[in-house]
């Protein structure tokens, strides 16, 4: 099975992360799409966001997903593994696990310039063949649509003054939020 990775803080997860994981299925450039939401930041202390709980950004990702499509998984492999986990490592484990799929990462075009930063980047090219997509706002991504910049922040900044989020997330993913209780 062709697995697509799709990490992230999903803090929390909006219609953009919902749009490239339908994207990704409906071009079938994989059979399934995995979202992994991170268990603690590798960069925390450097990013001033703070994680709602990882059992709360798990179940808003599967509001996502069952708003999404079917074949959209939650992993909660991170919390498995050592903190913090780095992306070579999830992907490494999840290979070792399921030696039956074969694995890509997908990374938004923001990211692109931070892989510097990132350990083993280029085992993670060579050996995970990333799926850039493009993001508002952070550049395209060749073959692949521009997505909305849509941000988690601004969804978190809605929910502390009190405003609407139903533009930026699913239904079931409003439904989860609550008043926004997670990050306060």
């Amino acid at each position: 099975m062709r697995v697509a990775v799709y990490g992230g803080s999903f803090n929390p997860p909006h219609v953009a992360h919902g749009m490239v994981a339908s994207w990704l299925l409906e071009t079938q450039k994989v059979d399934e799409v995995w979202l992994v939401p991170v268990f603690r930041h590798a960069f925390e202390g450097i990013h001033s966001k703070r994680l709602a709980d990882f059992s709360i950004r798990v179940e808003w990702c599967r509001a996502l997903a069952c708003d999404v499509d079917a074949r959209i998984r939650v992993s909660e492999v991170e919390a498995q593994l050592p903190v913090p986990s780095f992306t070579i490592d999830t992907l490494d484990h999840l290979s070792k696990i399921h030696p039956d799929h074969s694995f890509r990462l997908v990374v938004g075009a923001d990211v692109l310039d931070q892989v510097e930063k990132w350990r083993d980047w280029s085992g993670i090219s060579r050996r995970f063949s990333p799926i850039v997509v493009g993001r508002e706002g952070h550049g395209e991504a060749e073959g692949t649509p521009l997505f909305p910049g849509i941000s988690s922040t601004e969804i978190r900044r809605r929910l502390k003054s009190g405003d609407s989020v139903v533009d930026l997330v699913t239904p079931s993913v409003a439904s989860a939020l609550g008043a926004g209780e997670a990050w306060e």
